[in-house]
């Protein structure tokens, strides 16, 4: 029977809405799903772990270390667990997963499978390949452990029905001092996390500046949308990137998704492919974005915009 463990992502003594994502993936395979929370103090996010359908058990592990989530830090100390029986590690396909499964996985001596976006069996997955254009199926080895990164666009969230029991733990793993903490700067907003919202508006270069964002933010604040970019406008120094939506940025999967001045190039695409509905702005109406959006409106963003804002 498969033994599956969860990194159980955390910030600020909250569970990422992600492991939900996670779990729904790990359920697909059946077993026994244990999610490992790593924190100064997890409690709280070792309760909501907790609750989560089909959370068998929590593992909480407490260390003065894990205060901050380092990936040199927090490795090491997954991979003293995955050898207690594990059959698979899996952690979500964000920027935190992707810096710590690859360790993971090269301490292991393992080859990681990146983006799983079905779940065929224990040891059979399928993931994306060229910017999503083809899904290739892969075969990992059973043993030691199958380690995986999931594509959160690709699977829906379980719900927080559970009562799983929270175990406290100690792992016994030498953790480096080449790396440390020195400070987080983070842009705060009351908008909706880009990855688990609903809606999301997303501007290109087309807006031509940091200061012209202000309609795409107006417009996602009456839908309570969450804000992107294109990666266009990132490296324009519109806005900071981790708004980047595309095939290295964010992949999402919201239920309604806005693309204003965004051409559409492939990378772009590979990222919103798994939107239930797509709404292009753009007054070139021979976009590529076009060929992929469910409605599609050719006009200047900067008169069309602000009326469906005005009207909403």
């Amino acid at each position: 029977m498969s033994k599956i463990l969860i990194i159980g992502q955390q910030a600020d003594g909250k569970l990422s809405s992600s492991i939900a994502k996670v779990v729904a993936a790990a359920k697909l395979i059946g077993g026994e799903i244990e999610v490992a929370v790593f924190a100064k103090d997890g409690s709280a996010a070792a309760a909501e772990a907790a609750k989560l359908d089909g959370v068998t058990k929590v593992l909480q592990i407490d260390r003065a270390e894990n205060d901050h989530a380092l990936s040199a830090v927090v490795a090491p100390q997954v991979v003293e667990l995955a050898k207690k029986g594990y059959s698979h590690v899996f952690a979500p396909g964000t920027t935190f997963g992707k810096d710590l499964l690859p360790r993971v996985a090269a301490k292991l001596g393992v080859q990681q499978v990146s983006d799983v976006m079905a779940v065929h069996g224990p040891t059979s997955f399928d993931r994306p390949i060229y910017a999503g254009n083809a899904i290739l199926t892969v075969e990992a080895p059973a043993a030691p452990a199958v380690v995986a990164t999931i594509r959160l666009a690709s699977f829906a969230a379980v719900g927080s029905g559970g009562s799983a029991p929270v175990e406290k733990v100690s792992v016994d793993a030498a953790l480096p001092s080449h790396t440390r903490f020195v400070k987080l700067e983070a842009q705060k907003s009351e908008r909706p996390e880009l990855q688990s919202a609903a809606r999301v508006v997303s501007g290109g270069r087309a807006l031509g500046s940091s200061e012209n964002f202000k309609v795409i933010y107006a417009l996602a604040d009456k839908l309570k949308a969450g804000v992107g970019a294109s990666r266009a406008a990132v490296d324009s120094g519109y806005v900071p990137n981790d708004m980047q939506v595309g095939q290295t940025g964010k992949i999402i999967a919201p239920e309604l998704y806005f693309a204003i001045g965004i051409s559409g190039a492939i990378q772009h695409l590979a990222g919103i492919k798994d939107a239930r509905t797509i709404v292009a702005i753009n007054k070139d109406a021979e976009a590529p974005i076009f060929e992929v959006a469910d409605f599609g409106l050719v006009g200047d963003l900067f008169q069309v915009v602000p009326e469906l804002t005005s009207k909403l």
